[in-house]
């Protein structure tokens, strides 16, 4: 049996979808539905059953797991970069994720686990993924913060041979619909297209960049499953693990890629940058790649264009733009 936390949610979902693809669906999906529109994410994905957050957790601290657990592929977190509720970012992110890994470690089971880039704070300690960068970082929110402590904490107990950790960089792509204001910028662009005609980007607060030049690491969620999968098949890699595509990119270059994928000639203007985003925005993030190459991995991961003309074409043009609606469609 596999485990997927946040099973329902982008990353996780995702991740269900490409354990589908490779014929398994002895998997349990662990999340909070509760209101939202995440269900929709599970519809065309086959599993063995779903479990809220909180019922799972009982069973973790009972002792009580009915199954032989392959793995657990923890995606389950709060992943807003504006959630202001320290102790409970402390208690989802932090503490949950920490009695998870312990739970795989006696049991055996492969335990791959969404860090985020997000601990690198301004960047300017660099964007490498070497254990001993990783004490001095200091993230720029309690998001990131939440984040770093798992990573710290593994690491304290000697943990970071036997799991995976991964330092998702920029992630766009299918089954983000219901993360609202939180949805990549590829996605809103394309409904900004779609019905303005145009696509607003933030106005730079710094003098080293431009209007929109400001520069991410933009990584294709198809991707970032790979490397999962790559790291589920290779169980005797172990470490904290950036996931990205090495090379950094302008929001510019992602508003012409919407464009183009849409074929549209280019609309693009500016707004200020919201308050609450000012010094707390990162300008540039780039992932340093060398160390997950070292390990082995050999996914290629898409270009920009590549990776949103997939998405738009493949996806937010058509009828059903969920993973899995393209085996019904062949």
């Amino acid at each position: 049996m596999y485990i997927v936390t946040g099973g329902a949610g982008f990353i996780g979902s995702a991740m269900v979808w490409k354990l589908n693809r490779m014929g398994i669906d002895d998997i349990i999906v662990v999340d909070n539905l509760a209101t939202t529109e995440k269900w929709k994410n599970l519809v065309n994905l086959r599993y063995a059953d779903y479990i809220h957050r909180d019922g799972f957790m009982d069973m973790v601290l009972h002792g009580d797991l009915p199954w032989e657990v392959e793995a657990i592929v923890h995606m389950g977190a709060c992943s807003s970069t504006t959630e202001r509720d320290a102790d409970f970012l402390m208690e989802n992110n932090f503490r949950y994720s920490r009695m998870l890994c312990t739970l795989a470690m006696q049991t055996g089971a492969r335990f791959v686990n969404a860090s985020s880039a997000a601990t690198y704070g301004d960047g300017s300690l660099g964007f490498s993924d070497d254990d001993a960068l990783m004490p001095r970082l200091k993230p720029l929110n309690m998001y990131g913060y939440s984040k770093q402590l798992f990573d710290l904490w593994a690491r304290r107990e000697g943990l970071l041979d036997s799991i995976a950790s991964l330092k998702f960089f920029n992630v766009y792509g299918p089954n983000e619909y219901h993360k609202d204001d939180m949805r990549s910028v590829v996605c809103k662009s394309f409904h900004n297209v779609n019905n303005a005609g145009r696509i607003t980007l933030f106005r730079s607060d710094h003098p080293d960049y431009a209007d929109g030049g400001q520069m991410r690491d933009f990584v294709y969620v198809k991707d970032c499953v790979e490397v999962m999968w790559w790291l589920l098949e290779h169980p005797e890699t172990g470490g904290v693990f950036n996931v990205g595509t090495g090379a950094s990119r302008t929001w510019n270059d992602l508003a012409r890629a919407v464009f183009a994928s849409m074929d549209r000639e280019p609309v693009i203007e500016y707004m200020d940058m919201p308050a609450h985003l000012s010094g707390k925005y990162q300008n540039y993030t780039q992932a340093s790649m060398d160390k997950l190459r070292r390990a082995g991995c050999d996914v290629a991961f898409r270009s920009l264009e590549e990776g949103v003309d997939d998405y738009v074409r493949g996806y937010l043009s058509t009828g059903d733009p969920y993973l899995g609606a393209e085996a019904e469609a062949g």
